[in-house]
């Protein structure tokens, strides 16, 4: 679906007092092209015309990334070649009271009504991962009077699911010495390293019986902050398969073989917290008001140990008919043990970096098929060695649990390098901008610049952005004054690279 021009001056109404106002300009128009992961063609192929319409060399590589180089301006022209650089995908998240078609439908913007400072989309992700950064690359592009060096500017395809576009990046694609990678979310840190991660899937066949029970409820959690699997694992936000299994565990405990489940779903996304849970429970009319109290009281109880992170969680219980089939005694057994034995959060913290995630594990998806409990995870470390123990531990409780696991996608961290031009022209900016030093820090998640640097080794390369807050999720938000500073810290770079 391309650009939806009626969405498009819409979101420009709400972006229109924003500076710098050819950034918001092309953040809106971004937003008012439908671009989840998978489905950025109609985005990659404006983008391409656009350019080549300015005189601009644009292309498209192998894999659908999208490359356009820009000339110098004057004075600049004996200057190296710097790489601007994000990915062309969202996450498509919608909270479950909002109609919305990722592939069809644009994002529709607002300003926060409490403090105006923030920018959010309607019931939507908002798409600031990366579309931000993305919209500040074409700005560049797209201005007369910014200076800067020669440019390459790099929009990769599919970043959020599997990071497509820089594993089929090939190498002496691009001739720039330098880049910048906007997808930084948090004003006034410099990122120099990321961590790796690997896909996880996780198979449990289950069978079916005719069912015996006469009535049956379905249980669903609600309410939950969700957020990326990687930025926001340390926060002890709850995930709601892992409530859910443990709710399902304390009826297990006492019923056993006296209700079935019907229905189990969790979860959209692998990089996404999951915020949303249900499943259906059929028992005996008999049973019904113990099992009922059962899960009260362990909702009593997460309540009470979460109600400071997760203030809005609650759970819907609605009856509904008794089904013709259920999982047998044997396989909603081993569904809730494995659901709730999976673990899901930080694995460690670092010992080089402080305060800083080396392994997590999240939990991001589960659903039952006609033949299988499908549980969806991805793995995140600052160190092969700690991606390869979580893999090891999974294999385990998958042999345990006569489950099968694959594993795939695997990709680097990226790797600080304490010698980086770019880094220390990129520091000495941003304290004069601040006022202060910055920090330095290695995120907990998947840039997409270790995996450049594989086709790329000789590239020096920093990582800047915005401050956006719970990415991945409906509650996605910008922060409008950081956007500002972030493009001003973006266009002194591009003024202050040194002469080769």
């Amino acid at each position: 679906m391309s650009l939806n021009q009626l969405a498009y001056e819409q979101n420009l109404s709400v972006v229109k007092d924003l500076t710098p106002q050819s950034l918001w300009q092309w953040f809106a128009r971004i937003c008012a092209t439908p671009h989840p992961s998978y489905h950025e063609e109609a985005l990659a192929t404006d983008i391409v015309a656009w350019a080549s319409a300015r005189g601009m060399t644009a292309y498209r590589d192998g894999v659908g990334n999208v490359i356009i180089q820009k000339n110098a301006s004057q004075g600049y022209e004996h200057h190296p070649t710097i790489a601007l650089q994000a990915h062309l995908d969202m996450v498509p998240q919608a909270n479950a009271d909002t109609v919305h078609d990722f592939t069809t439908d644009p994002i529709r913007l607002r300003i926060h009504p409490e403090d105006g400072e923030w920018l959010m989309a309607t019931g939507t992700t908002l798409g600031a991962d990366n579309g931000i950064g993305m919209a500040s690359c074409l700005a560049v592009l797209d201005s007369d009077d910014i200076a800067h060096p020669p440019l390459e500017v790099l929009l990769t395809m599919t970043e959020e699911t599997g990071m497509v576009g820089v594993f089929g990046l090939q190498p002496q694609t691009l001739s720039a010495q330098m880049m910048i990678n906007t997808d930084t979310e948090e004003i006034g840190e410099v990122y120099i390293g990321c961590a790796g991660g690997i896909d996880a899937d996780m198979s449990l066949k289950v069978d079916w019986q005719a069912s015996t029970f006469d009535t049956a409820i379905d249980l669903t959690i609600k309410g939950l902050r969700g957020g990326h699997s990687g930025i926001d694992i340390h926060k002890n936000r709850g995930n709601a398969i892992k409530i859910l299994a443990r709710i399902l565990a304390d009826v297990q405990a006492q019923f056993a073989d006296r209700f079935g489940s019907s229905a189990i779903t969790g979860g959209t996304l692998r990089n996404a917290i999951p915020r949303e849970a249900s499943v259906g429970i059929a028992c005996q009319a008999a049973d019904k008001d113990a099992i009922l109290a059962i899960i009260d009281q362990s909702i009593t109880t997460i309540t009470s140990e979460i109600c400071q992170v997760e203030p809005k969680f609650t759970t819907i219980i609605n009856d509904t008919n008794a089904p013709s089939q259920v999982l047998d005694t044997q396989s909603t057994a081993k569904a809730i043990h494995l659901m709730n034995v999976l673990p899901s959060g930080v694995v460690r913290y670092s010992d080089v970096v402080a305060d800083t995630v080396e392994t997590s594990l999240s939990f991001g998806k589960a659903q039952l098929t006609a033949d299988a409990l499908e549980c969806t995870l991805l793995i995140r470390s600052l160190i092969e060695s700690g991606k390869a123990a979580v893999c090891q531990t999974l294999s385990s409780i998958a042999t345990l649990a006569g489950a099968d696991v694959k594993f795939d996608g695997d990709y680097v961290g990226w790797t600080p390098d304490t010698g980086s031009a770019i880094t220390a022209t990129t520091m000495r900016l941003y304290t004069d901008i601040l006022g202060h030093v910055p920090e330095i820090k290695v995120i907990h998640a998947g840039l997409e610049c270790g995996l450049i640097k594989t086709s790329h080794p000789t590239l020096d390369i920093v990582s800047i952005g915005p401050t956006i807050k719970n990415a991945h999720s409906p509650d996605e938000m910008v922060h409008i004054p950081s956007v500002a500073t972030y493009w001003t810290l973006l266009t002194q770079i591009l003024a202050n690279v040194p002469k080769a």
